[in-house]
């Protein structure tokens, strides 16, 4: 009797394993069917492609531990032996290994990945360190958690190992604090990103330098003066008061006093000297009247058959960033246009047609950047491909024959040619980027239909404070009188003369220091010639 309820009881126990295992191999399959049919299907009609690519990293381990952790549910719940005990740890075991590569490849092939993606279209500096820091030290940490796990799933008793590293830990935290904090300092410069590439930076002894990088422990710099690289501990240049040149604008201040004998004609001397340094082809100003004192002034260093070249360059130079400024006017204008039809369209919601006007309303403004938009259908899903249409009358392509004619300038060297264009075509590639960004949200509005206004006004600050500064009123040159000084023998007026450079980051940072240099000479060459003129009686003077 009481073997036939054993046998009974051994049967009916065998059924419910089999029935379980059952239930988790058919729960597999359609897992299966779900992951690489339905979900595949419906993620290749996205825009983006991050849920089709999270999706194929994670449906083998998904698939994979959906079957361990049934399988360890099934035996754990119907038997009880050492023998299934075991087995019942190897599938922990398991479960841990596979959680443990799918967290990885999460983070390496999704999260870095477009992190990646992300900073490459924005100016920040996380993709030169940071993120391949993130993606050697992650996955180390996530591998030596799932070690810890996979022992202790086994018994194994880790007590002695972690007292052991915690005190490793605390001796070598101590003996190594200074490169802790320098760590975290780079860490924290990274993230917050106070600085950029290329940044001029002024330090608080005075000396000034250009950012090449901020690294994990140091920040190398290359200081102007010493014509060598300097490495900074993080956590140093973390504490100091710093000054960014560069920001809010690339261009350079520059202050210079000149003292010119009383007896001169001191009006005519300031209205002089305000137009010799408007006539130099690097320093800020009104683009017309620099091409007037362009003619006026030419002979300014006759002896220098470099600064006639630089001259000739100069004047095709502003004649074609002129074209540049008139073309961002108009894409200006005409996206001012494109908000005010937004502002208009949102208030009832965006209809189909609305949509469709507004598409071809932006098109127009891409046509002006040089942008085509081509759509094609692959699997019920919509792709806009953005190509460049070639238009010389385009934004972009006028700003390629900018810079080119700026690269022959002949003051330049070699490295100054090529941080030019690289950072004109990177910039370029932003545009293209963030202008197609914005027509996938005009296309494609869904919840955003209220802020899409909003996205084109982003666009337009980006364009006047990233892409290309205006030139503005107050970046022209100003002249004034500081003082009166004299001597034994004279008595001088005091001007201070303030201009703005270019960019101070090229030839190898004593751009500035050129420019102020050769406004000098002109200033001196002609009060040489006019001294005497302003001096001499008039005809009328000596008739009297």
């Amino acid at each position: 009797m009481l073997d036939n309820l054993w046998h009974f009881d051994e049967m009916n126990t065998g059924m419910l394993i089999f029935i379980s295992l059952l239930i988790t191999a058919l729960s597999t399959g359609l897992l299966y069917l779900i992951l690489f049919n339905v979900l595949r299907s419906i993620f290749r009609k996205f825009e983006r492609d991050i849920a089709l690519v999270t999706l194929n990293v994670s449906a083998y381990p998904a698939l994979i531990v959906f079957s361990l952790l049934g399988l360890k549910i099934s035996l754990g719940t119907f038997i009880k032996s050492n023998i299934l005990s075991r087995i019942e740890h190897l599938l922990t075991a398991g479960l841990i290994i596979a959680l443990s590569y799918w967290f990885v490849q999460l983070f390496t092939q999704v999260f870095i990945y477009y992190l990646k993606d992300y900073a490459q279209q924005t100016e920040v500096m996380w993709d030169d360190v940071l993120l391949p820091l993130l993606e050697a030290v992650v996955p180390v940490i996530i591998f030596t958690l799932g070690g810890v796990f996979f022992l202790k799933s086994f018994g194994v008793d880790l007590t002695g190992i972690w007292v052991t590293l915690g005190g490793a830990t605390f001796v070598l935290g101590f003996a190594a604090q200074d490169i802790m904090a320098n760590f975290f300092s780079g860490v924290v410069l990274l993230i917050d990103t106070p600085f950029q590439f290329g940044d001029v930076l002024r330090l608080e002894n005075g000396s000034t330098g250009i950012l090449r990088k901020i690294g994990v422990r140091v920040t190398q710099l290359y200081m102007f003066s010493e014509h060598c690289d300097v490495y900074i501990p993080n956590s140093i240049l973390q504490g100091q008061k710093i000054t960014n040149l560069s920001r809010p604008t690339s261009y350079y201040y520059y202050s210079k006093s000149l003292e010119i004998p009383s007896e001169c004609d001191l009006v005519k001397a300031k209205k002089m000297i305000e137009e010799i340094v408007l006539a130099h082809p690097d320093t800020l100003g009104d683009i017309e009247t620099k091409l007037e004192m362009f003619e006026q002034y030419s002979d300014s260093i006759e002896q220098d058959p470099t600064f006639i070249q630089q001259q000739q360059i100069a004047k095709s130079r502003l004649l074609a960033e002129q074209e540049v400024n008139l073309k961002l006017e108009e894409i200006d204008q005409s996206l001012e246009c494109l908000v005010v039809t937004l502002k208009f369209a949102e208030k009832g919601g965006l209809t189909q047609e609305e949509i469709e006007n507004i598409q071809e309303e932006y098109k127009v403004v891409l046509k002006l950047m040089g942008f085509q938009v081509t759509a094609e259908t692959n699997n019920s899903r919509t792709v806009f491909n953005f190509q460049e249409n070639k238009d010389k009358e385009a934004l972009i392509e006028l700003v390629r024959n900018w810079y080119r004619i700026a690269i022959k300038d002949p003051n330049l060297l070699d490295e100054d040619q090529y941080f030019i264009a690289e950072e004109w075509e990177k910039k370029i590639n932003l545009l293209k980027r963030r202008s197609q960004r914005l027509y996938q949200k005009i296309s494609n509005p869904e919840s955003e239909e209220t802020r899409l206004d909003d996205y084109v006004i982003e666009l337009i600050k980006w364009l006047k404070e990233r892409f290309k500064e205006p030139r503005r009123k107050w970046q022209e040159p100003q002249i004034r009188m500081k003082g009166i000084n004299h001597d034994e023998s004279s008595i001088y007026a005091e001007f201070q003369i303030d201009f703005f450079v270019d960019d101070i980051k090229l030839e190898n940072g004593k751009r500035g220091d050129r420019v102020s240099s050769q406004i000098y000479e002109a200033i001196i060459s002609h009060l040489k010639k006019t001294y005497l003129n302003w001096n001499r009686p008039s005809e009328e003077e000596e008739a009297a």
